[in-house]
């Protein structure tokens, strides 16, 4: 018997507001324990929580990037739980009434993810194991999150590590996140059951919890599925639980019984007013946003021209789309601008953390020039491509690398004069030519490239030799 998973993600993304959600207290990363929090962080007798408006905002840029319905009035609730990363044994969350609801991620494929719910919450502390110790670092306690739980609409692992990494690209774009997952910025929770092909009801799920990287999360749903075909299989029952990964057993283990709404005596935060936003701000906060990865695309492959393999390298980074788009400026053929991208650009980055930043030591605007000068003839394609390789280098523009010698370029007068001389004197690599012998031309072509030290365009002087020899 075939089975098929069905699957939901709950992403938990922190926001990059330079405060927390509900103090004054900085969200940067890392730090000495306990240097970023203060009594409303950990929880002490007598503080009260004041809702950072920021939040609310960056949520609701989450809410309309993802095709959602931005409720006007939401509230905060008490979710309430006792364990150490919370010190005062509830999180401030949001339950029946969420900032926002009913949206999507569109796929590759087509296939639409639904996402149910994007609601505000506060993060925990963090839990540090060492040598049979356990301490607690409530410097990320506080820190605003966006938590997107999806419809368990996911079919595959494929499908799940493509639905985070729009997500994770999405967020990045609107720059309300870094979404490090290395650094906890993004963190997600599986869900996940099995059941016989055909069959409509659900089986048991399980949730596995924070998956800090996609080969991670890979891995762990991986094995989850096949440990819960296998007790189908045997009919054994799977137990509603939350597991985690296990990294160096590479297994996923019990945690604990899984939680349902009822656990969590949900109810009103009574010490935070409720949140009122009107159709103006929301309309507001729309058109601040920019454009997206998936309208980036589509306008890269079918106004400019961009093969859809190059489109979909530069779109994945935010400041690469950025660097790109200055580069393609008024050029005539932005797919040049795109191979130069892909090409030599993307060369200098050694990791992905490089291409995220895309530091240069040239301005967009530089290589702009560069193409403009290829687009009027006054720079070959092979000179433009060892002058970007020099600027990329030593960060000089083109008219610091170029003399002006090599800036007039050939002309085609001037160049068709070069090529019947070349033909002249080449006759037994035109008689090769003329015989069918298609690399006698590049001899012609390398004849002519010396002649003219390099300045003349290699596709022209090839149309031009062709355009003589048919004679």
């Amino acid at each position: 018997m075939n089975y098929e998973i069905v699957s939901g993600l709950e992403t938990h993304v922190e926001l990059s507001t330079k405060t927390k959600i509900f103090c004054s207290c900085t969200t940067g990363f890392g730090g000495d324990p306990n240097t970023h929090c203060c009594p409303v962080c950990i929880g002490l007798p007598g503080t009260l929580p004041k809702l950072n408006r920021e939040v609310v905002n960056f949520a609701i840029k989450a809410g309309l990037a993802t095709h959602c319905t931005i409720n006007n009035i939401s509230k905060m609730d008490r979710k309430n739980y006792v364990y150490p990363d919370l010190p005062k044994a509830y999180q401030i969350s949001q339950y029946d009434k969420p900032l926002c609801e009913h949206g999507y991620v569109t796929l590759s494929s087509g296939k639409k993810i639904r996402i149910t719910r994007i609601h505000i919450e506060e993060d925990a502390g963090k839990l540090v194991h060492q040598k049979g110790n356990t301490y607690i670092d409530y410097n990320r306690g506080g820190v605003p999150l966006i938590e997107i739980v999806s419809e368990p609409d996911i079919r595959s692992i494929e499908e799940a590590t493509e639905y985070l990494e729009k997500l994770q690209l999405i967020m990045r774009y609107l720059d309300i996140s870094d979404c490090k997952m290395q650094e906890g910025s993004l963190r997600c929770d599986v869900n996940i059951s099995v059941r016989p092909f055909g069959q409509q009801e659900y089986g048991t799920r399980t949730e596995i919890k924070n998956m800090n990287s996609f080969t991670n999360m890979a891995k762990a749903m991986e094995y989850e599925i096949g440990r819960q075909i296998e007790l189908v299989k045997a009919g054994q029952p799977v137990i509603q639980e939350t597991r985690r990964w296990n990294v160096e057993d590479k297994c996923t283990e019990s945690m604990r019984g899984k939680e349902d709404a009822h656990d969590y005596r949900y109810f009103r935060e009574p010490d935070l007013v409720t949140i009122s936003v009107t159709d103006g701000e929301i309309e507001t906060i729309k058109k601040s946003l920019p454009e997206l990865p998936d309208s980036k695309y589509d306008r890269y492959v079918n106004e400019l021209g961009i093969a859809p393999a190059d489109a979909l390298q530069i779109i994945k980074y935010r400041r690469v789309a950025e660097y790109f788009e200055g580069m393609a400026k008024d050029v005539k053929t932005p797919q040049t601008a795109a191979n130069f991208m892909v090409g030599q650009v993307f060369q200098r980055f050694a990791t992905e953390a490089d291409k995220e930043a895309c530091e240069l030591k040239v301005p967009a605007s530089a290589i702009n020039e560069l193409i403009l000068l290829l687009d009027s003839g006054k720079v070959a394609m092979n000179l433009a491509k060892k002058t970007l390789d020099t600027m990329l280098d030593e960060g000089r523009t083109v008219k610091e690398i170029l003399t002006a010698e090599e800036l007039k370029g050939v002309d085609e007068s001037d160049l068709t004069a070069v090529c019947r001389k070349v033909i002249d004197n080449n006759a037994a690599n035109v008689a090769d030519f003329l015989n069918g012998k298609e690399k006698a031309l590049m001899v012609l072509v390398g004849s002519v490239m010396r002649e003219t030290k390099g300045r003349a365009d290699g596709a022209s002087v090839q149309r031009i030799l062709r355009e003589l020899l048919k004679k």
